[in-house]
């Protein structure tokens, strides 16, 4: 058992700054060095944290966990090579753990066969509202779900676009992979395994990716949704919500992270006086997901089975 865990940041980059301020919020969990393959980068954020850098995460020594915090589409090979060559037993991934099935399985298998543990980040379950969600619905209470519709109108401008990574089909795999994967996982969270799916996706800014993407779903217990995602939105963020229709009431949430009950109409129940609103780009999430860590809940952490699925749907509709 740990006492107080100290943890490493690899990637020093856009979320970076999110997860700094996270752990800074919890106690129990400090950042014990940081790391990038720009050394101005590590050293910026080493001095920032007064913590030693290193520009190659295999160097890394004496930490509990690690967290993988680099473009997309390198998730897979940085996370393996921390499993098989650092003795760190814990390592946490940020969304999405992979662009391909093949890689996520593999990704899995050798780092069970290294006997470390791979923690993906999906800290859109942890918002106050979708937890209450999630028990609404297993509890019964909105009967049978019959559909969904979720969607995600996001602005990333060009100058977004210009960071080298994004836009690329190597690294960023386009909306449902890079902005949309919360939405996705949520899916798989409140309802279950998805049984088909069907999309398209728009690329009218010429990036290698989608920008929009619309996708129909059948789930494995009958339930059918829509999820419709961009980043095309003229200036600003526009728009999240999430509508759930059941046999026994209809649910709507929305703003930054879904924390906002926009209507509520549920049998033999009051709409509850929970409003999370908040101006912040990636809400709370990640500061209850490193309590979780530093309570070492880690039963929390979505399943394999759950992030496997999420990843068919995304790579079936993104290439």
């Amino acid at each position: 058992m740990m006492n107080h865990v100290k943890l490493a940041l690899v990637g020093c980059g856009r979320i970076s700054k999110r997860h700094m301020e996270a752990v800074q919020a919890v106690d129990g969990i400090d950042i014990a060095a940081v790391c990038d393959i720009n050394e101005a980068k590590a050293k910026a954020v080493s001095e920032q944290l007064s913590v030693p850098y290193v520009t190659d995460y295999k160097k890394l020594k004496d930490v509990d966990i690690v967290s993988v915090l680099t473009p997309s589409g390198m998730h897979p090979h940085h996370v393996i090579e921390l499993a098989e060559r650092t003795d760190i037993p814990y390592i946490v991934c940020e969304k999405p753990i992979s662009l391909t099935q093949r890689e996520a399985y593999e990704m899995f298998d050798r780092v069970e066969k290294a006997g470390k543990i791979l923690l993906p980040v999906y800290q859109n379950r942890y918002n106050p509202l979708i937890a209450f969600l999630k028990n609404l619905i297993d509890s019964g209470k909105l009967g049978k779900i019959h559909q969904f519709v979720c969607n995600i109108f996001w602005n990333r401008n060009d100058d977004y676009f210009r960071i080298d990574w994004h836009g690329t089909k190597a690294y960023d795999g386009g909306v449902f992979y890079t902005q949309a994967s919360h939405y996705v996982d949520m899916i798989h969270f409140l309802f279950g395994k998805i049984k088909n799916a069907y999309g398209v996706g728009g690329d009218l800014r010429k990036f290698e990716v989608h920008d929009s993407v619309s996708a129909i779903c059948e789930l494995q217990n009958g339930t059918v949704g829509a999820l419709n995602a961009t980043v095309s939105v003229y200036r600003t963020n526009y728009l999240t919500e999430l509508t759930v229709i059941g046999e026994k009431g209809t649910v709507r949430l929305s703003g930054t992270n879904l924390n906002r009950i926009d209507f509520w109409d549920v049998e033999g129940m009051e709409k509850p006086d929970m409003d999370f609103t908040m101006d912040h780009q990636y809400g709370k999430g990640h500061d209850t997901l490193y309590e979780y860590i530093a309570q070492q809940r880690w039963e929390m952490f979505p399943s394999h089975e759950d992030v496997l699925s999420g990843i068919q749907l995304m790579e079936k509709i993104s290439f």
